[in-house]
């Protein structure tokens, strides 16, 4: 009898107390769902790497990392055999690019091509996020000015160091959604000497691309650059200008990223893609090359050094 006293009265208790057990609970379940709400994701690899193809992607490296990136272009395929379909007279660039921030970047750069250092800044404003904050793309604003160091083509006349120099500057937005991303990238090339009156020195281009994830180490990319029309007159060797058209994979091995690609641009800037591209694709002027980039971790985190 005493038993069942007991057994009614914690019987008793828990009906008094379920109540607002429950109720805690539904606050608790409702508290944690807030939380989540609150938190806000950020997008990531959006590309493989900085470069799209040739051009930038709106990728920058982490604060103090440094990527070394060699990028090599061969001549075009239809050279034929003697020349091993190109093979044979290659150009390449190497460069460094250097995070001073997880969002700005420093870079340097030597092309053998036209003999052209280059120098840039890359800033990434605009972040893809979901979550408490959403906003629907990626924006990165891309400086550059190129110096040529290659021999006056008329020694004989008065030539000055500015007309040496080019530069660019481009707006890349990009959007990753699930397996595969998009960029659009208006372009500006400003050429200080240009052949003629009737050429423009400020190229206009409307630039697009787009990257598919293949696997988890593999992707296959697109570049495409339209150069807006009755900005270039003259000819280059005798060749009409061209829009640039570039194909190519992303293979990432540990460290490494490799980009293999055919392309009708030789150079492998935006200074040579908009307003140098020569090559037709239908008679086989097509260029084969690769860029292969190395990151290195020159400063560790903050929160690794405390």
């Amino acid at each position: 009898m005493a038993h069942m006293k007991k057994f009614n009265s914690l019987l008793l208790i828990l009906l008094i107390f379920c109540p607002f057990v429950s109720f805690g609970q539904d606050d608790l379940l409702n508290f944690l769902e807030e939380k989540e709400e609150d938190v806000t994701n950020y997008t990531f690899a959006t590309f493989k790497t900085t470069r799209l193809v040739s051009g930038h992607s709106v990728e920058t490296n982490s604060k103090g990392v440094l990527q070394f990136m060699i990028g090599h272009r061969f001549s075009r395929l239809n050279e034929g055999w003697r020349d091993l379909w190109g093979i044979d007279n290659a150009t390449i660039r190497f460069g460094f690019d250097y995070g001073l921030t997880d969002d700005i970047n420093i870079a340097i750069g030597r092309s053998s091509y036209e003999k052209t250092f280059d120098g840039t800044l890359k800033f990434k404003f605009l972040k893809q996020k979901s979550g408490a904050k959403n906003f629907p793309f990626t924006a990165t604003w891309v400086s550059t000015a190129y110096i040529t160091a290659a021999e006056w083509a008329n020694p004989e006349r008065e030539n000055y160091f500015t007309s040496r120099m080019n530069y660019h500057h481009a707006l890349l937005m990009a959007r990753k959604f699930n397996g595969f991303s998009l960029q659009i990238m208006p372009t500006m090339v400003h050429r200080n000497l240009v052949p003629t009156t009737e050429d423009k020195n400020s190229i206009f281009s409307l630039g697009g691309g787009g990257s598919i994830i293949i696997t988890g180490s593999l992707r296959a990319n697109v570049e495409y650059y339209y150069i807006l029309p009755d900005q270039i007159n003259s000819t280059i060797g005798g060749e009409e200008v061209q829009n640039s058209l570039s194909i190519g994979v992303d293979l990432e091995t540990g460290g490494h990223v490799f980009q293999i690609h055919v392309t009708n641009s030789r150079g492998m800037t935006e200074k040579f893609l908009v307003g140098e591209t020569t090559g037709k694709w239908l008679d086989g002027d097509i260029h084969f090359g690769f860029n292969i980039s190395r990151v290195f971790t020159l400063r560790k985190p903050e929160e690794l050094r405390k």
